[in-house]
């Protein structure tokens, strides 16, 4: 292996003139060959003067901080790691044979068989994270959290192609006993989106984690489409239609909930990637709104989706919720150097995309009433408006994270922070 060359003319100009007529380039033939072993040698220079003609014979050190050794370290590190993501994308298709296990098992009425799966299954979780930690398994807390969130996420997937009919055996026994919420239609959908979208978040971040990236930008994403879900399953379990039927697994899904906050208070925590300042800061941020065609359009959408939401009588969640995220994002878009503009985009996406989907297809869902349900008539211009609803955020959370210059903080109010 050769010294790369930026390495050969970094070295080059550290010496003098003199050095390099007397045979300095001998010295750089056995640096080469150090390089090329992967240890560290001793090289003597040779004898003369330097550049100011007075330095005496010595001995330089060479170390080579990326030889092929340090490769093959870095490599091996990188196969563990990678290695561990593997492992958490394998051990959640797992839930699919340990559902249908239980399932048959269950419906046999064998207190031995009961046993048997869930020793079996112990077991073979024990042995998969025995696996993972063997190997370097990442020290983010949250790799953890989001390995076990990818697993129930295909147990929700099954839950809800078996609600719809689409395969069978597989959570009867959970569905029978569950809370009444799953069944409905909304459920159904939230069911679909946590092991869709979800999953594939949970498998984003925890390939991010193996390989040492920062997930903040999906993480918010997530933490928009689970606040979301949670400010409409948990009013909806208490005060809603099923209220008087909450069981202890709804305490259980407070346990999930509690550790899903901690979470969200982890990605906010994450440090953010920051990219070198524009030099055209200060220019487009002397632009009025009036000048700026994109930002303008945003805002005209912000104002009439807050009318949207005050008029359709959504007071709950986008009265309550989305309303105030518009009227902070118009100030964004007017007042310059709003850097928190790109966190909130973000969580207003992921909530958004996850509202109009859970909305959308319980509207049109059979187990909706029919009395409640779209008329046929009207069908286009409901999926038009509600598409419509649901995708200019993520446009915004877009335009947002690409072209950030209007949002960023001059150079000279970051010095003084």
């Amino acid at each position: 292996m050769k010294i790369p060359d930026s390495v050969v003319r970094r070295g080059i100009g550290s010496f003098s003139s003199n050095e390099l007529q007397f045979g300095s380039f001998k010295r750089f033939a056995l640096l080469n060959e150090s390089w090329r072993c992967g240890t560290e040698q001793t090289v003597c220079p040779p004898s003369g003067t330097g550049s100011h003609g007075k330095h005496p014979r010595s001995a330089v050190k060479w170390s080579s901080p990326t030889s092929e050794e340090g490769w093959r370290r870095e490599d091996r590190s990188s196969e563990m790691n990678a290695s561990a993501g593997t492992g958490v994308f394998v051990l959640s298709l797992m839930s699919i044979p340990i559902s249908y296990l239980f399932n048959v098992l269950v419906y046999s009425n064998s207190i031995g068989a009961i046993l048997f799966a869930g020793a079996s299954t112990l077991i073979i979780i024990t042995i998969s994270a025995s696996l993972l930690l063997n190997k370097k398994a990442p020290r983010d807390p949250l790799f953890y959290v989001y390995a076990v969130y990818a697993f129930l996420s295909v147990v929700n997937l099954i839950i809800g192609l078996e609600q719809d009919g689409i395969i069978d055996g597989f959570m009867t026994f959970y569905l029978k006993r569950a809370d009444p919420y799953i069944n409905t239609a909304h459920g159904h959908m939230v069911s679909y989106w946590d092991g869709c979208a979800h999953y594939l978040m949970y498998l984003l971040m925890v390939a991010a984690i193996t390989w040492g990236e920062n997930y903040r930008s999906i993480g918010l994403y997530w933490v928009g489409s689970f606040l979301m879900r949670m400010i409409v399953y948990i009013p909806g379990n208490i005060v809603g239609k099923y209220g008087t039927q909450i069981s202890l697994l709804f305490l259980v899904h407070m346990l999930y909930v509690l550790v899903s906050l901690w979470a969200c208070f982890r990605v906010f925590s994450l440090r953010r990637v920051r990219e070198d300042q524009p030099l055209n800061t200060e220019d487009d941020q002397r632009k009025s709104l009036l000048q700026r065609p994109v930002h303008l359009m945003f805002a005209i959408y912000f104002i009439l989706a807050s009318a949207f939401c005050i008029f359709r009588g959504l007071m709950l969640v986008n009265m309550l919720y989305f309303v105030p995220c518009y009227v902070i994002t118009l100030y964004g878009l007017v007042v310059p150097g709003c850097e928190w503009i790109t966190d909130l985009a973000l969580v207003h996406a992921g909530a958004s995309a996850q509202a109009q989907f859970s909305h959308i297809g319980a509207s049109l869902h059979t187990r909706t009433p029919f009395t409640f349900r779209v008329p046929s008539d009207s069908q286009i211009l409901f999926l038009t408006v509600n598409i419509l609803y649901g995708l200019v955020p993520q446009a915004f959370c877009y335009y947002v994270l690409n072209f950030p210059t209007f949002f960023l903080k001059p150079s000279q109010e970051k010095k003084k922070e």
